[in-house]
């Protein structure tokens, strides 16, 4: 009897686990019939996406051939501009009154009340400019650039060109208003330096304007495996430092410039500079300029920038040939994205022109250190000190201490600068 109940449980057991597992695979095909229906779907809705993508960019390829083949189609409204606001202002501490500052004379190059200072000119607070920067594509061929400058007490064009975009043979032009190439930091404007203040010698030499004309350049960037660019330009030559001999256009700048990399993280950049001009006694002026850069690349956010500029000018005055030349050295440390610390060091190192008129004028130099916060991108917090021995007041040396405190901003669709 009690192997009949045994058998019975057993033989009540198989067949509700062959119903179960009967129950289990149906709905084991059930499921897979789902899988192939969404399957199905997917791979129908993927054709109809890269279909449409496809349809898309025949379109815009289109549009493209149409505006560069038929100017009755062309669309202004995919050309609208880029639009940045550039506020630079100051906190500046002097052990020198506002009127000797702008009485201050540098010996053979700049004299007493004509030394212009468009930044940081007031002890305490000042705002330096407000720039508006606009930059738009024309068209497949051309784009275009602004700078205008606004000062508390006056507006400037600081910049406005129009370049080319797809010339052969790696050929571009340029022509308008624009900062000139020469040189390591004369294209750049004054917010993107590493230090506040502009190197002596180029405040010497050109003004706080740097070479900045109407005119037309050309560049050629060699087929080499590293950079090297070729770029000649005709200015009119209105900076009355070196030039000013405006009856015609009468600068004319050469230059090449070369970099390659060495290693993973070491990056060389240099260049060699030529500007040839009649001054304003209608004699020539040459000026020679020789830049080399380092970048030492330490980890993803952080840098070691050297750079170095020397610049030598023979100025034909009619009776004689002034020849001057001066040199800055900069060395910068990126911690990372946030913080940065540099040094720099100017010096006259040759004036052989008239310094009657002073009583020393040895060890023309000046030193400068700063350490900048940088809490976003596009926002900079930058504090220097500055010790300068280049200034002479009344015939006297007046040597100067300052410090200072900056804030630049900038805001709207701003291009990144290069280092």
């Amino acid at each position: 009897m009690k192997k009949k109940i045994i058998m019975s449980v057993f033989l009540a057991s198989s067949l509700f686990a062959d119903a179960e597992l009967e129950m289990v695979k149906k709905q084991l095909a059930k499921q897979q019939e789902i899988i192939a229906q969404l399957q199905a779907t997917v791979e129908k809705l993927s054709k109809k996406e890269i279909k449409k993508q496809i349809t898309k960019e025949v379109q815009n390829e289109m549009q493209k051939q149409a505006s560069v083949n038929t100017s009755a189609s062309f669309s202004q409204n995919a050309y609208l501009p880029d639009i940045a606001l550039i506020l630079n202002t100051s906190a500046v501490g002097r052990d020198i009154s506002n009127d000797d500052y702008l009485n201050l004379a540098i010996p053979g190059f700049i004299k007493k009340g004509t030394i212009h200072l468009p930044f940081n000119k007031d002890r305490g607070f000042n705002l330096n400019y407000a720039e508006v920067a606009m930059h738009s594509v024309v068209d497949p061929y051309f784009e275009t650039f602004a700078m205008f400058h606004l000062h508390p007490d006056e507006f400037e064009i600081g910049e406005a060109y129009v370049q080319t975009t797809s010339l052969p043979y790696s050929l571009r032009v340029k022509a308008g208003k624009f900062k000139s190439n020469f040189g390591r930091i004369n294209s750049k404007h004054q917010h993107s330096w590493h230090f506040d203040s502009q190197p002596i010698i180029y405040k010497a030499l050109f003004g706080p304007d740097s070479i900045s004309d109407a005119g037309v350049q050309v560049q050629y960037i060699a087929p080499t495996d590293s950079y090297l660019m070729f770029g000649a330009e005709a200015m009119q030559g209105t900076n009355e430092r070196s030039f000013g001999d405006t009856s015609a256009n009468n600068l004319y700048i050469g230059y090449v410039k070369s970099s390659l990399d060495i290693g993973d993280d070491l990056s060389v950049l240099g260049g060699l500079s030529l500007a040839h001009g009649k001054n304003t006694t209608h004699h020539k002026t040459d000026v020679y300029g020789v830049d080399l850069t380092l970048r030492e690349q330490l980890g993803s956010y952080s840098s070691l920038i050297w750079q170095s500029e020397f610049l030598q000018r023979d100025k034909d005055i009619g009776t004689k040939t002034d020849k001057q030349a001066g040199l800055y050295s900069e060395l910068i440390y990126q911690y990372n994205n946030n913080y940065s610390t540099g040094i720099r060091y100017d010096r006259i190192t040759k004036n052989d022109t008239d310094l009657s008129a002073y009583s020393d004028t040895h060890n023309l130099d000046r030193y400068t250190t700063m350490i900048e916060y940088k809490p976003f991108p596009m926002s900079r917090l930058r504090l220097s000190y500055t010790y300068d021995r280049t200034k002479v007041l009344d015939g006297l040396r007046k040597n100067t201490n300052e410090v200072m405190l900056s804030l630049n901003i900038a805001a709207g669709a701003h291009g990144a600068h290069d280092y």
